[in-house]
């Protein structure tokens, strides 16, 4: 009973924590996205707020202990992950360049429109991973810093995979303000890069997975592991998805629903 209480409190929760917060988030940034253009301003100012309380509250976990701090720093990378997400969407934050390639680029020309496409949003992204990096570096386990990192290249994994060419493009859920942005994506059924990156989704879920399996049961230790391992095994699924004939937004329908009900009024 005692090993089967460290096992839930250091494995199953911090997985099922972590696929309620994805879910959740994703399914908000979403509904929030698929609002009217001028509700944007209001939205922005709300998670610039949540944002600014999870960057206040990560240097307040590096002074907890125990399950808590691990805890508490995952949500703030996050929340803080989750305002670089809506900045992006609502068109605030993007890159130099917002139009749709034009018709016959050569492929070099096209691959640095589509870094131009989101240079300023990447230099945001660079921008919090330095400010969770000061705020973390004196900790035994800054597991905020190590999601976020985890997030970004994953992320720039999907956006290289999308450009270079994958079955399932999920351009549905572009809002019609980045529809520009479907110029830069390639469908065929597979690119060299991501074998490649399955491969590293997996490597690395299983890395952290045996990495929790090792920490002491029911440790601040063991429970950062299974976050993190949680975080990239769902990674990986959406990799996956990307190439299979099935998408992956049913599991948001409830996100989506206002951009049906904007497509109602008009």
């Amino acid at each position: 009973m005692v090993m089967m209480d460290g096992i839930t409190v250091g494995l199953v929760l911090p997985g099922l924590f972590t696929l309620a917060l994805w879910w959740l988030s994703t399914g908000l940034i979403l509904y929030l996205d698929g609002l009217h253009p001028r509700t944007f301003r209001a939205s922005m100012g709300v998670v610039t707020v949540l944002a600014l309380c999870a960057l206040a509250l990560t240097g307040h976990a590096a002074d907890l202990s125990g399950p808590s701090a691990a805890y508490l720093g995952f949500a703030c990378a996050l929340t803080l992950w989750g305002w670089m997400e809506l900045s992006f969407l609502t068109g605030w934050i993007t890159g130099p360049v917002r139009q749709a390639a034009p018709p016959g680029c050569a492929a070099s020309a096209h691959f640095v429109r589509a870094v131009q496409v989101v240079l300023h949003h990447e230099l945001a992204i660079a921008t919090g991973a330095l400010l969770l990096w000061v705020l973390t570096r004196d900790t035994a386990d800054p597991v905020a810093l190590h999601a976020y990192l985890l997030l970004w290249v994953m992320r720039v994994s999907a956006k290289l995979n999308l450009h270079f060419g994958v079955r399932n493009l999920g351009d549905a859920l572009l809002p019609p303000h980045l529809h520009y942005l479907r110029s830069y994506f390639r469908q065929r059924r597979m690119n060299a890069l991501w074998p490649f990156s399955m491969i590293g989704c997996l490597l690395l879920t299983a890395h952290l997975v045996d990495g929790a399996a090792r920490a002491p049961a029911g440790s601040a230790e063991q429970v950062s592991a299974a976050l993190l391992a949680t975080l990239a095994g769902l990674a990986g699924l959406e990799h996956l998805f990307m190439m299979l004939p099935v998408p992956l937004d049913g599991l948001w329908k409830w996100g989506t629903r206002s951009r049906a009900a904007m497509r109602r009024t008009g």
